[in-house]
């Protein structure tokens, strides 16, 4: 980064990151209690971003892929909302994004079918899972007794 201040890590720090947005430079910094997010010139907590500063960030952000993400339809609080149905959580002491829109509720169906958690109880998945493992090994044991059988 061309004029970025030199960081003298403080003891307390277990690490940190320095980058620059379109919002400035940011200085992260994980203690034990967790991750800060602080002003790099004079190392004090650097104060939310308003709804302008995270539109304009994530504006930024999308920019890399407008056919995606859209426009920003809605801001409340640290979510965001775009006109393509994708809905973004920001949190600002970690500087990261995490996204849910069709695609992610597509993958999570897929996951809880592929792991047998078809009814959200749990009991009665291990029940349905089972019963299942036991039709397939059923099939499997026909299929292989059909496909041996002497005519």
């Amino acid at each position: 980064m061309t004029g970025a201040l030199p960081i003298n890590p403080d003891p307390a720090w277990l690490e940190f990151r320095y980058f620059r947005t379109i919002l400035g430079d940011h200085l992260l910094a994980r203690t034990g209690s967790g991750w800060h997010h602080l002003n790099p010139t004079n190392r004090e907590p650097r104060s939310k971003a308003g709804e302008s500063e995270i539109r304009l960030l994530l504006s930024d952000a999308f920019s890399a892929n407008p056919s995606r993400y859209g426009n920003i339809s809605r801001v409340s609080g640290n979510t965001v909302w775009t006109d393509t149905g994708i809905e973004v959580n920001i949190d600002w002491n970690r500087m990261s994004l995490q996204q849910k829109g069709k695609d992610t509720d597509r993958i999570d169906l897929l996951y809880r079918i592929h792991y047998l958690q078809w009814t959200g109880v749990k009991s009665l998945d291990r029940i349905v899972g089972f019963s299942g493992l036991v039709l397939v090994m059923a099939l499997t044991t026909l299929g292989a007794w059909l496909a041996f059988k002497r005519s």
